[in-house]
């Protein structure tokens, strides 16, 4: 962040000063959106910038015709550059109004009737500690994150909960020395810990401040989804195009029993935009698939005793069958030993006439395990999407230590087998095998339910099937599209009775937010 604010200055002349009253008026205009009837506002800063934020953000509240009280844990003296600057602009605004800030130097003046009024406020900003915070936490800051984890009010962060490691890849175990934050402010871009530590039950907004795209480049190889990265994807169709332009997506997949599974895919292929799609599954399941969507095409496949796809389906028909197909695999395929060994076969054909872009999921990832030496994705396109539960059995480590350590068993597992891997779970990641990993912000618990993750093969492929040359912005698009229909379905039937289907229901209406949102103010919820 400092690196991204020093070139923002040096390099596009935006001051460092208008980048802190941009900072401080997006505290208050949450405060003022979120808390409208909050009228007693107490605004508590420490020394640094995210004090010299909080001192912007008190000075538009006031201008706002709130009653703001404010806590400095410093001396005035102390206060350097642009913060000093922003106090003293406040104190301007405060003169008139006989409401100094109240200036405690250590714990013991955190005693005083003054401050208790503070802490006793409508709604809290915590503008002690920021970004660049190291520990330990200061004596004074400490008892003063004390107070304010004690008071009754609503606390709003600036920048990040006080006390927190911006850089916190997991939640967090124990608040020792943080604050706790109803709502975080935050600016230009995450920190993984906005991501992943789970710092609040209630919205964390990433405001824009002034900082250019071109000046906002990850150290880390983590990206966060955002409807403003999907624009050329979803940019109209031509005039003149025809269900040939767009793909055409080939489901094998089905077994008795599961048929739903793969009809589910086929048809969110055609949801996600696809030209044309076909399901290839058991022949005694065909009938079942085809009624479930008039829609879908189907081709019939030499079966097990299981009623499974046997590797008599591997003969001279599959090849044309395959042919310009973007190939989703695995949808209610079984764990059948025969049908995991067509499932190999199918996906290690090295051919160039096969099949270039490859979605592989539920029990094909299965027919790997143990020999996940086989996946590899060298010179083509493949997408992996399992849960944790598939994901340990590829990589042999347990369900815990892939929770544990997702984004890593992601990253490395991708480039590994140089393919892509969409590990799914809250905060869903996609790693491309550069290491560069996109982070997902849509989606609920409602989703956790069955079915839902072969719709999402479906919009992988559909989406791919669209863009072949861009298959890493598709398959983020897909899982962002999958969440946010799966939001959209959560605020219509609650999570308890959210299906899978219903995420098929509202794509439309995901597809439309997702290209009708402007750029501005960013909102990650829990």
């Amino acid at each position: 962040m400092r690196e991204i604010d020093r070139v923002t200055s040096e390099r596009f002349g935006v001051l460092s000063i208008v980048l802190m009253e941009n900072a401080g008026s997006a505290v208050a205009r949450f405060v003022l959106s979120d808390y409208p009837q909050a009228e007693r506002v107490g605004i508590v800063c420490g020394k640094g910038n995210n004090g010299g934020d909080g001192f912007v953000g008190a000075r538009k509240l006031v201008e706002a015709g709130r009653a703001v009280r404010v806590l400095l844990l410093c001396d005035p003296e102390e206060l350097r550059g642009d913060a000093a600057a922003m106090f003293q602009k406040l104190v301007e605004t405060l003169r008139p109004l006989k409401n100094a800030p109240v200036i405690v130097r250590d714990a013991s003046g955190l005693d005083s009737s003054d401050v208790a009024e503070i802490f006793a406020a409508d709604v809290i900003v915590d503008a002690i500690l920021g970004t660049g915070f190291r520990p330990p936490v200061s004596p004074l800051y400490a008892a003063a994150i004390g107070k304010m984890n004690g008071a009754s009010a609503p606390i709003v962060a600036v920048d990040i909960p006080s006390g927190v490691d911006a850089d916190a890849m997991r939640p967090r175990t124990s608040a020792g020395n943080e604050a706790r934050a109803d709502a975080v402010v935050t600016f230009t871009a995450p920190r993984p810990a906005h991501v992943f530590a789970e710092l609040t039950n209630g919205p964390i907004v990433i405001a824009h401040i002034g900082s250019p795209p071109e000046a906002i480049v990850s150290q880390l190889g983590l990206h966060l989804s955002t409807p403003s990265d999907f624009a050329p994807l979803l940019a109209p169709r031509v005039r003149e195009g025809n269900k040939g332009n767009y793909g055409h997506v080939l489901v094998i997949g089905g077994s008795l029993g599961k048929a739903g599974a793969a009809a589910m895919a086929g048809f969110a292929a055609l949801r996600a935009g696809a030209g044309l799609s076909t399901v290839a599954t058991p022949k005694s399941v065909l009938a079942t698939v085809a009624a479930f969507h008039p829609e879908l095409m189907t081709e019939p496949l030499a079966e097990t005793e299981d009623g499974t796809i046997s590797l008599r389906a591997l003969g001279s028909g599959l090849g044309s069958l395959l042919e310009r197909k973007t190939l989703a695999i695995g949808p209610g395929i079984s764990r059948n030993s025969e049908t995991a060994e067509f499932v190999r076969a199918i996906v290690k054909r090295g051919d160039p006439s096969s099949v270039v872009n490859l979605v592989v999921d539920a029990d094909a990832l299965n027919a790997f395990e143990g020999v996940a030496g086989q996946l590899n994705g060298r010179g083509r396109t493949i997408v992996i999407t399992p849960h944790p539960g598939e994901m340990a059995r590829l990589t042999g480590l347990s369900i815990a230590e892939i929770q544990a350590n997702r984004l890593e068993v992601a990253r490395n597992f991708a480039r590994e087998h140089e393919l892509m891997v969409v590990l799914k779970g809250h905060r869903t990641l996609i790693a491309a095998p550069d290491g560069t990993v996109w982070v997902n912000s849509t989606g609920n618990p409602g989703m956790a339910t069955g079915g839902t993750g072969d719709i999402l093969t479906g919009i992988v492929a559909g989406l791919i099937a669209q863009h072949p040359q861009q298959a890493l912005e598709a398959t983020a698009l897909a899982v962002y599209l999958h969440g946010l229909a799966g939001d959209l379905a959560n605020e219509s039937v609650g999570e308890n009775s959210l299906v899978a289907t219903d995420l098929v229901r509202f794509l439309p209406e995901a597809f439309a937010k997702t290209r009708n949102q402007k750029s501005g103010e960013i909102r990650l919820h829990a």
